[in-house]
């Protein structure tokens, strides 16, 4: 009795095929599912850093930066912006006072 090459195909390289065609499938979709926690887990990574390096500087400028460094900067900035307020209440008299002071064309003035 004499197999034909049919029946190889269909009895033993059909099966092999389908289940190289699973194993594929199955291959694909793991690498995804890992892909996709991965990047969660580097999300969550970079969100926890960032948060530790956040709490972190907060820890620097309160242990290392001195009590009178924090005063003398707040004092300069303080004079800094009174400065700043004078100089615009100036500019702002300036401007109201010559709209009052100049008269329109072909008004009498008194």
């Amino acid at each position: 009795m004499q197999i034909e090459p049919t029946w190889w195909i269909t009895a033993i390289e059909a099966p092999i095929v389908a289940a190289l065609f699973h194993m594929l499938h199955g291959l694909r979709r793991d690498m995804q599912d890992r892909i996709e926690r991965s990047d969660q887990r580097e999300s969550e990574v970079v969100t926890r850093t960032r948060d530790e390096l956040a709490e972190f500087k907060l820890e620097v400028a309160r242990a290392y930066v001195p009590l009178s460094l924090i005063r003398d900067v707040d004092q300069r900035l303080s004079q800094h912006l009174l400065r700043i307020e004078s100089k615009l209440e100036e500019v702002r008299r300036c401007t109201q006072v010559p709209a009052r002071s100049r008269g329109v064309v072909g008004e009498d003035v008194a």
